[in-house]
């Protein structure tokens, strides 16, 4: 049996052996690059519910302070999280909240970065996704139509990294 990854260059699934079984792929005879990747999720609510945000009232507190630590924290544990994917050095994780009241929404977005053989969009999307989850936590008491409308890949870079 041939283990060796086939490349995705070639449109092949990379993730599975020539049996057909789930495997992680092998990244070691890539180089390292500097990384990025930007990832974006949309919470709907009630112009209330948003308001409430904006204006920190929110029974459970500080709603934009507990989504960016859990969108960081979701970043660190994409590994632990979705299958197949490598552990990273993780060298920036940023989450930005972003509170419209007058439509009712909430938009996040998550920039990670590392220096590694490998992608950290799933990373972004993880933190993304973690983020609009609690904030669907924290306001779901205020708000019961609260839902996470959308979450995607807004851009994904490498480049040689410094010293390679």
């Amino acid at each position: 049996m041939d283990t060796r990854d086939r490349s995705t260059d070639q449109g092949e699934l990379t993730h599975l052996d020539d049996r057909g079984n789930a495997r992680m792929v092998g990244v070691g005879h890539k180089r390292v690059q500097a990384r990025r990747a930007v990832a974006q999720a949309t919470v709907i609510m009630s112009r209330h519910a948003a308001r409430s945000i904006t204006d920190g009232t929110v029974p459970k507190g500080d709603v934009g302070a507990v989504a960016r630590i859990a969108g960081i924290m979701g970043a660190k544990r994409t590994p632990d999280l979705i299958p197949l994917c490598h552990p990273l050095p993780l060298d920036q994780v940023g989450v930005e909240v972003e509170t419209n009241p007058d439509v009712g929404r909430v938009t996040i977005t998550a920039t990670v970065a590392t220096s590694a053989r490998t992608g950290v969009e799933m990373e972004a999307l993880t933190a993304a996704s973690v983020a609009a989850l609690a904030v669907y936590d924290m306001v779901k008491g205020v708000d019961k139509t609260v839902e996470i409308e959308r979450v995607r890949l807004l851009e994904k870079t490498k480049r040689d990294a410094p010293g390679a």
